[in-house]
């Protein structure tokens, strides 16, 4: 997909930001297609992420995900501060993504990061509700991070 097809399916998916918003990073298929936490299934979504708090429970230190973020930066050919990025997961905690796996990892740029993370939020309270299936709050946010970053 290119450019406004990809906003256009973005936007069906209630999944677009600001239309003049871009992103210097995307989410590489290869390096960053997501990785699971097993824990989580549509069946203990009440017992794990739409349990207020549930994500700090598993998420990984500063220390792992900022060694990670160095080396991944390098990986997708990114040069500056490190605080410039926010190492991110692909799928989020709060959609039961894998808390360490380097494969649901990838260096995310900020300000881009803030925005995703309201979308993330979002998706995960649509979950909790009933909206949307888990799976389906997974591939939006895999969509957006690999399309749009």
């Amino acid at each position: 997909m290119r450019g406004a097809a990809v906003v256009g399916v973005l936007a069906v998916l209630g999944l677009a930001t600001s239309w003049g918003e871009t992103t210097k990073v995307v989410a590489s298929w290869k390096r960053t297609p997501g990785a699971l936490n097993r824990t989580v299934t549509q069946r203990t979504i009440n017992s794990t992420i739409c349990v207020h708090g549930w994500t700090s429970t598993i998420r990984p230190p500063v220390s792992y995900t900022n060694r990670l973020k160095l080396v991944q930066m390098r990986q997708y050919h990114e040069s500056g501060s490190p605080s410039r990025y926010e190492e991110d997961h692909l799928i989020p905690l709060e959609l039961g993504g894998h808390p360490t796996s380097p494969r649901n990892l990838w260096p995310e740029p900020r300000p881009r990061a803030e925005t995703v993370d309201r979308i993330e939020t979002s998706l995960k309270r649509q979950v909790c509700r009933g909206v949307l299936t888990l799976a389906q709050g997974r591939r939006r946010i895999s969509l957006l991070k690999h399309s749009q970053g």
